[in-house]
C-alpha cells in the first residue's frame, strides 16, 4: 500500500513564502516524475511544477521565479518552495508521483495521488 503524504498549507499574507512537503511512503520500489498540481474553486487541476529522478524541472510560466521544486530522492520526498506569494495562488496543492511498488509487475510506472493542502494567500 502506498501513500502520499502532504503538509505545509497555511494561510499566508500576500508576498509571503512557504514550503509544501509531500513524503511517499509504503512498498515503494522507485519513483519516476514527481509533481505538484494545484486546484482552485471553480477552476480546473493544474500543473505547478514537475520533477524527474534526475532533478530536470519543469513549471508552470505563472510561478516561474517564485516556486522551485526539488525532491530528497533518499527521503521519497518533494518540496515546493514558494516565494513572492500573490491571493491568485490560493488553491488546493496536491502532490502526485509516478511509481512502481515492490509488488509491480512489468515495466509500468502508476501515478499516485496526494490527498490536497490548502494554501490561501491574503492580500
Amino acid at each position: 500500500h502506498v501513500q502520499l503524504v502532504e503538509s505545509g498549507g497555511v494561510l499566508v499574507q500576500a508576498g509571503g513564502s512557504l514550503r509544501l512537503s509531500c513524503a511517499a511512503i509504503g512498498s515503494i520500489s522507485s519513483i519516476n516524475v514527481m509533481g505538484w498540481y494545484r486546484q482552485a474553486p471553480g477552476k480546473q487541476r493544474e500543473l505547478v511544477a514537475v520533477i524527474t529522478s534526475g532533478g530536470v524541472t519543469n513549471a508552470a510560466d505563472s510561478v516561474k521565479g517564485r516556486f522551485t521544486i526539488s525532491r530528497d530522492n533518499a527521503k521519497n520526498t518533494v518540496y515546493l518552495q514558494m516565494n513572492s506569494l500573490k491571493p491568485e495562488d490560493t488553491a488546493v496543492y496536491y502532490c502526485n508521483a509516478d511509481l512502481r511498488t515492490r509488488e509491480s509487475v512489468g515495466n509500468s510506472w502508476f501515478r499516485y495521488w496526494g490527498q490536497g493542502t490548502q494554501v490561501t494567500v491574503s492580500s
